[in-house]
């Protein structure tokens, strides 16, 4: 009989079935069920090695079983940082140690405030809400001009949510802190009523307050106080200046609305058209940035107001007028004050001896403003003459609205550089909410207003544990506090943590390292150099995916990641590689687990934090086997324990299943050379003496280099032809009877070309016998 052949061919030609027989034993699967339920609960290396059922269960699966005793060098190991080359599980030759401190990763990555894709999404959220303000803007308007015609009370003005915030943003009232009994009465109120509430309540009121103001601002100015006794009145008058400005919005408010002191519409309208279109102008200008819509309105009221312009000094006494003007002759700078514009407008740019000249230098803009107005040198206009021509006021609106924004987007490159520089010395939540220029950043990119929002409720957000449906930010059911949250790596003690990635930074590198072998391991200088260029595009993009969806977007990075783990690209579609990320892998019916290489997809798949819906799965810091550990220990445990049985019955079998299991990723004849077992199989395969193995090793390697081409081990049936003639010779060399037949058939020159089911067979034929 053919005994090692039909013994290893029963076992490899269905794998599967091979390993759930295995799985079903009753000692393997109470293991297997101990290690599923209690591997979670790791959270050190302490715990995981005082528990010898797991960390011998471990062990076995990644063929370290005779180091299971040699708990101090395996801590070793397990404390390894992978991504430092000169860390002790790097530096030993012996991979299996390499790839257990990678399943088993008690350092999970680096500790950071912000990723590179963190950082980016953030600034883009924030150039994103500075663009989504002028729409908004426009909806809000659009809104509250069709609603407030169909308004007839102050209540039903009050009680409708988005005009009461409209009109409060537009006249300066604050949301969270207003009266509404206040607000109803000022609305309610006439000017022309001696008895009505601005009367009788809001004008002595700033009566009174102007009087303490200038009484306190003068008590100040006479001098001979303390520090301190200074220091009270200036927070005297800045409290009455806040005050004053309150009310003056109030008495602006019930100038703009039409209602009756019964709170109802006087004329069937709350506003007339005029205060309407007024009210818009205070709400779009409420806003320090200047959109579109303000611009278009600062325009607006520019070509109407030129007109009646008739000095310099009107001119720049009218602070929209004179803004406007600034920016559309680009004289912004701090040192331009109205005395500057004034001697501008008043400066003949013809004369070497003008204040244009001479003080100005002859600068550009001095001379466009000049020309862009009608002034005499005494600051008045001829007989005649206007402040501009209309083809003067068309150029001077026409650089306003070439210009209008710079200043903003100006602050926008500085508030960006801000950011980058304070969020990458950022180390806790403390320093975040204690930092304006990454605090008023954030939020405003995330459509928080950090004015109004509580630091208290900020931190708490973002040491929300995200794994936990429970944490205080999934409570407020707003998106925006979960996107803040999902934008930094805080831990639930508010100190900087490892970021949620679509990968490990070891995994990452892991796939690259592959993915180079894979690509090049037989290949020239080019091809590993174009692998390379693959892995460095590979390295740099995995950080910034935040969704399945993106990285099946991406086809040079399912292509990688697919190659890296010796799947064809071209043999799976993107919707069958998304159905399989969406298997649920411990189903063993599931489509990933029916795939012919159902292990590399689970590789692939458990590579990737990625949940069935496609979403970045953010795991517990604590955890301390991968995800892809998990499922690799699983099936690793499946095969050396069906091996090791295989051996206990025959040795030889044991040697193919594991020379089978492992062919596909030898690189070089070292690395052969460097496995006894693999060495036995090829020694045996090709009839070398037992001195074979005591030559240089050099030697060795150029023996195997002559006889075997290791590229031809990644086909299934060239191997399956190899390990037939391993059996046969094996049987031969161990003295286990073998039919004559078979023995020709398998002697050197012929063994190889023969097919394994003819030697199966065969087997069968004489066992039958």
């Amino acid at each position: 009989m053919v005994s090692t052949y039909l013994d290893y061919n029963l076992i490899a030609r269905d794998m599967k079935v091979s390993l759930k027989r295995v799985s079903e034993q009753t000692l393997v699967s109470r293991d297997t069920q101990y290690f599923k339920e209690n591997i979670g609960n790791v959270t050190s290396v302490d715990e995981f090695l005082d528990d010898f059922r797991l960390y011998s269960y471990a062990m076995t699966a990644f063929g370290l079983g005779e180091m299971i005793d040699s708990v101090a060098f395996i801590r070793k190991v397990l404390e390894s940082d992978l991504s430092d080359q000169d860390s002790f599980a790097n530096k030993l030759t012996d991979e299996r140690y390499r790839e257990f401190a990678m399943a088993y990763s008690f350092s999970s990555g680096t500790a950071v405030s912000q990723t590179e894709a963190q950082l980016d999404e953030v600034i883009g959220l924030y150039n994103t809400s500075i663009a989504n303000l002028a729409a908004t803007q426009k909806e809000e308007t659009r809104y509250y001009n069709v609603m407030i015609d169909k308004i007839t009370s102050v209540d039903q003005l009050l009680n409708n949510d988005r005009l009461r915030a409209y009109v409060f943003t537009a006249f300066g009232i604050d949301e969270s802190t207003y009266s509404r009994q206040t607000i109803r009465s000022v609305l309610s109120s006439n000017s022309d009523d001696a008895d009505s509430y601005e009367n009788t309540v809001i004008a002595p009121q700033l009566s009174n307050l102007e009087t303490a103001k200038a009484e306190a601002q003068a008590e100040l100015s006479a001098g001979g106080l303390t520090e301190e006794e200074q220091k009270q009145l200036r927070r005297k008058i800045t409290t009455y200046t806040n005050s004053i400005a309150t009310l003056n919005n109030y008495l602006d408010l019930a100038a703009a609305f039409d209602f009756g002191s019964d709170g109802t519409a006087t004329a069937g309208s709350a506003q007339t058209a005029e205060n309407k279109l007024a009210t818009n102008d205070r709400y779009i200008s409420s806003n320090s940035r200047v959109t579109p819509q303000a611009a278009l309105l600062n325009k607006a009221y520019f070509e109407e107001q030129i007109a009646s312009i008739t000095t310099v000094d009107e001119l720049v006494a009218d602070t929209r007028l004179y803004n406007y003007i600034r920016t559309a002759f680009d004289l912004t700078a701090v040192t331009i004050v109205p005395a500057t514009i004034k001697n501008i407008l008043t400066s003949d740019p013809d004369d070497p001896d003008s204040y244009i000249n001479t003080i100005g230098g002859g600068d550009e803009s001095y001379i466009a403003l000049a020309n862009a107005f009608n002034f005499q040198e005494d600051g008045t206009l001829s007989p005649g003459d206007t402040a501009q021509t209309a083809v003067q006021t068309t150029l001077t609106s026409n650089r306003y609205m070439t210009r209008y924004n710079d200043k903003d987007e100006e602050a926008d490159e500085k508030a960006i550089s801000a950011y980058e520089t304070a969020v990458s010395d950022l180390t806790s939540v403390d320093d975040f909410v204690g930092t304006a220029s990454i605090y008023d950043f954030a939020l405003t990119a995330v459509g928080l207003n950090p004015d109004t929002e509580s630091a208290r409720t900020i931190k708490r957000v973002l040491t929300s544990d995200l794994t936990d449906p429970e944490s205080f930010v999934y409570t407020l059911k707003d998106e925006r506090y979960l996107t803040l949250a999902q934008l930094f790596n805080f831990t639930t003690e508010g100190e900087i943590g490892v970021p949620a990635l679509a990968q490990s930074e070891t995994q990452i590198q892991e796939t690259a390292k592959s993915y180079i072998v894979n690509k090049s391991r037989f290949g020239s200088e080019d091809d590993k150099a174009a692998a390379e260029e693959e892995s460095d595009y590979y390295t740099a993009e995995v950080p910034k995916l935040a969704s399945l969806d993106e990285f099946l977007a991406d086809s040079r990075l399912v292509s990688f990641a697919l190659e890296a783990n010796g799947i064809d690209p071209e043999s799976v579609t993107v919707d069958a590689l998304r159905q399989i990320f969406a298997s649920a892998i411990d189903d063993p019916e599931s489509l990933i687990n029916q795939q012919e290489n159902s292990a590399a997809y689970i590789s692939v798949v458990t590579s990737f934090n990625f949940d069935t819906e496609g979403n970045l799965l953010r795991q517990r810091n604590e955890a301390i086997v991968t995800r892809q550990g998990f499922y690799e220990t699983l099936d690793q445990y499946l095969h050396q324990t069906l091996e090791e049985q295989a051996g206990e019955e025959n040795e030889a079998v044991r040697l193919a299943l594991y020379f089978e299991r492992m062919a596909g990723s030898l690189v070089d004849a070292y690395d052969l050379l460097a496995d006894d077992a693999l060495a036995e199989v090829f020694r045996t395969i090709f009839s070398l003496p037992d001195e074979f193995s005591s030559m240089d090793i050099d030697q060795q390697a150029k023996i195997v280099d002559k006889n075997l081409e290791l590229e031809t081990l990644s086909d299934p049936a060239e191997l399956k032809k190899l390990l037939a003639r391993f059996a046969v010779l094996y049987d031969l060399e161990n003295n286990t009877a073998v039919d004559p037949v078979v023995s020709i058939l398998s002697s050197s020159g012929s063994s190889v070309g023969i097919s394994a089911d003819t030697l199966l067979t065969l087997s069968q034929l004489r066992v039958g016998g």
